[in-house]
């Protein structure tokens, strides 16, 4: 009783402190500027919810102010079933008559027509909402969520239950709300009013679903091409990061660090740097493209600039992501069912058919799965090798930038981007559905791995050996690439690309100065990465915490649509975005928040995964004796989970924060002239030829991933778990019996 009084006092304090004291509406020099204080309260942009309503005709906005009276008049209701029920109605009244206002009135009045028959038209309208209006949503989440705890909800515990309703309240704004405005964006004129033509048009374009090159044309619609693309590099990708994958745990290969180490470059590789790197190499005026004309007279082409090139490069880039997926999947087979597999006179080479591979088949599936999801959402290596020959994420990009400015075609493709993704996201999950692969028990598993069959030991190093030399020499160019003069025309070496891009002096007035071209991106990048890594592994711990150790109702469909935002591609994130918080009710675009938000939602998947792996392995009883000693769930987390997680902390945080830095496909429609990522800095300068710049700026983001990766785990620390083995041997049954084995674990 005494905690919810507590807890709901705090609340309306809060919501005190957002009526009067915080500007309602947004802020266009920006909230945290702290500006608007010059203007406050007198400002109507920065006045608070009760002047907006007694100076500026916001008659609406009383709503809210009744919300918070009656969670007042709720606070004396001494019987806690009745005050729930009163702040569950004041919770769920308060959050959709914030989302129905500020849809429904923008700046020029009401955006639908009903309303206006209803109340008649408005003297003047509103904009997008401020701090003020953030904070009562939240606060209203908040007094729903105390309210469901009042009425016996999760056993009553107020933290639990306001986690979930945060992460639907989060999830709905920044995932759904997006996607859904997408769609609508599809049927809408450039004013904003219905319009079917321009998605039935788009639909209906050629150059979308034309499938001439299968009757002897010269190319299929860029959907097509999308679609064969991605399903050529899922194939390569998954095919050579198995390979990998059996070389490392069934072959007796010497330089297995190495292949560690290739499967981390990758990651942390900017993902045009694999095309420019290819273009040094292959292109029209690529150091092998010379090689062969000056040897063999073979006239230089543009091979390299097509579909060709663009599948190398996504299978180069992808295949090691494949790899990371596929390598504990390979070693967690049974080596009994292996050998029983033996014992029962089956060969070698049958085993691996029947056996060892189907057991490989969820490894498979989700390698092949984010390998097409990759390909589909890529952007850089299209960009650079693509030529004339666009995929959808190119086409979604000049749609909405290029000279086209149809934003109702961007709409269309991206969703034609997403139907392709989806459904090969459901695809996997009704091939696993109601199959066991489980291999790993509590019983012990003795025994080694079989060893490969020669054919298939012989194909896999035919594969892998070949694979590892050139992607050695694929990054020696990167690298190398940076101090050539200009590539192809003048090969001395040079520091100028590194001087243009990260040179520095001394001002006047003391102090550095960062003259270098890269700074301003670079200091960006990493404010940005260094914000939303840890909001990225908050959230998707907080949120693997609710699956594993929680039970409540709709927990599937939960998880599922947590989920379901790894589905979505980049390109389709950057889009909906775009179209969803360019104008009121929430209006982010140019700033750093929607960069933040895009990243957080984006990457969050990853630490849920990993969240719920790590926790699966936590013994329950864990969590119970902290709960019976007096602790609440937050103290629980906090205390005991956490430090058990940290190694499912660590690959969040790094997780996040590369891909922060790595991301161009979403990022590339998010930035403005203020808040510029390096992706899309690099991206400029590829666009204006200069490739030495490009790659001098790329090398320096791998070392400085590198070295802040390093940094992460030494923050984090290790999981410690002590283990101590006991043996003790009676001395006179030792010759007779065996010994006697007393484990106790600290």
């Amino acid at each position: 009783m005494t905690n919810s009084i507590r807890r709901l006092d705090w609340v309306l304090l809060a919501s005190l402190v957002a009526l009067t004291c915080l500007p309602w509406y947004r802020i266009e020099s920006g909230f945290f500027g702290l500006g608007w204080l010059s203007g406050f309260p007198n400002d109507p942009q920065s006045a608070p919810a009760v002047l907006e309503i007694i100076l500026y005709g916001k008659a609406w906005l009383i709503a809210f102010v009744a919300v918070f009276g009656l969670a007042l008049w709720a606070r004396w209701i001494k019987e806690p079933h009745r005050r729930g029920a009163v702040l569950v109605a004041c919770g769920a009244f308060g959050v959709l008559f914030l989302a129905l206002q500020g849809l429904a009135i923008t700046s020029i009045g009401w955006t639908w027509h009903f309303p206006e028959l209803l109340f008649g038209p408005l003297s003047d309208g509103q904009s997008s909402i401020g701090a003020g209006a953030t904070l009562t949503g939240i606060l209203c989440v908040l007094l729903f969520s105390f309210g469901l705890a009042d009425r016996g909800v999760m056993k009553g515990d107020a933290f639990v239950v306001s986690a979930i309703s945060l992460l639907i309240f989060l999830v709905v704004i920044f995932v759904f709300y997006p996607v859904i405005s997408m769609l609508v964006a599809a049927f809408q004129a450039v004013d904003g009013s219905f319009d079917p033509d321009g998605f039935i048009r788009n639909m209906q374009d050629p150059s979308i679903w034309s499938l001439d090159c299968l009757m002897g044309g010269a190319r299929c619609g860029v959907a097509w091409r999308t679609f064969w693309l991605a399903i050529l590099t899922a194939t390569g990708a998954t095919t050579i990061g198995l390979c990998f994958a059996l070389i490392a745990t069934r072959t007796r290969f010497p330089f297995k660090p190495l292949l560690r180490v290739l499967t981390i470059l990758p990651i942390i590789t900017p993902p045009f740097v694999v095309g420019l790197a290819l273009t040094l190499l292959f292109g029209r005026s690529g150091m092998v493209t010379e090689a062969l004309s000056w040897l063999f007279g073979i006239e230089p082409g543009r091979w390299l600039y097509g579909l060709t090139g663009i599948w190398i490069a996504q299978v180069l880039s992808f295949t090691p992501i494949s790899f990371l997926v596929l390598i504990s999947v390979v070693e967690g087979v049974s080596p009994s069912m292996e050998e029983a597999s033996l014992t029962l006179r089956a060969d070698r080479w049958r085993t691996f058919w029947k056996v060892s591979l189907p057991l490989m088949k969820p490894g498979l599936a989700n390698a092949f799965l984010i390998s097409f999801i990759e390909s589909m959402a890529d952007f850089g290596n299209p960009m650079v090798l693509g030529g004339s020959h666009g995929v959808l994420s190119t086409e979604i990009f000049f749609a909405v930038v290029g000279s086209q400015n149809d934003p109702s075609r961007a709409a269309v493709l991206a969703i034609i981007l997403l139907a392709f993704t989806m459904s090969a996201f459901l695809a996997q999950r009704f091939w696993l559905a109601g199959k066991s692969y489980a291999t790993v028990t509590g019983k012990g598993d003795s025994g080694s791995h079989i060893a490969l069959p020669r054919p298939i030991s012989l194909a896999v190093h035919s594969v892998v050996l070949p694979w590892i030399a050139f992607t050695i020499v694929v990054y020696g160019m990167i690298f190398y690439g940076g101090f050539v003069k200009t590539w192809g025309l003048d090969n001395s070496l040079t520091f100028q690309h590194y001087i243009k891009a990260f040179s520095m002096g001394w001002r006047d007035s003391g102090g550095i100065a960062w003259t270098g071209v890269a700074w301003n991106s670079f200091w960006t990048t990493m404010e940005i990465a260094l914000i939303s890594a840890p909001l990225t592994a908050i959230v998707g711990l907080l949120t693997a915490y609710l699956i594993v150790r929680q039970r409540f109702v709709g927990r599937g469909l939960f998880e599922f649509a947590l989920m379901m935002s790894f589905a979505i591609p980049g390109t389709v994130i950057g889009i909906s975005y775009i179209m969803a918080f360019n104008l009121p009710p929430v209006e982010m675009t140019g700033t750093a928040l929607i960069l933040v938000a895009c990243f957080v939602f984006r990457n969050m998947p990853v630490g849920v995964r990993g969240g719920v792996a790590a926790m699966s392995q936590l013994d329950k009883s864990l969590d119970e004796a902290s709960l019976t000693l007096g602790a609440n769930s937050f103290r629980t987390i906090r205390k005991v989970i956490l430090p058990l997680l940290r190694p499912a902390i660590t690959a969040a945080l790094v997780y996040s924060f590369v891909r922060a830095i790595t991301s161009i496909s979403a990022v590339i429609f998010l930035v403005s002239a203020q808040y510029n990522m390096s992706t899309a800095f690099i991206v400029g300068l590829v666009e204006n030829g200069e490739y030495g710049v490009a790659i001098a700026y790329s090398s320096a983001l791998i070392v400085v991933m590198t070295v802040i990766i390093t940094g992460f785990q030494l923050l984090v620390g290790q999981r410690r778990l002590r283990r101590e083995n006991r043996i003790t041997l009676s001395a006179p049954a030792a010759a007779n019996a065996p010994a006697i084995i007393k484990e106790t674990a600290a």
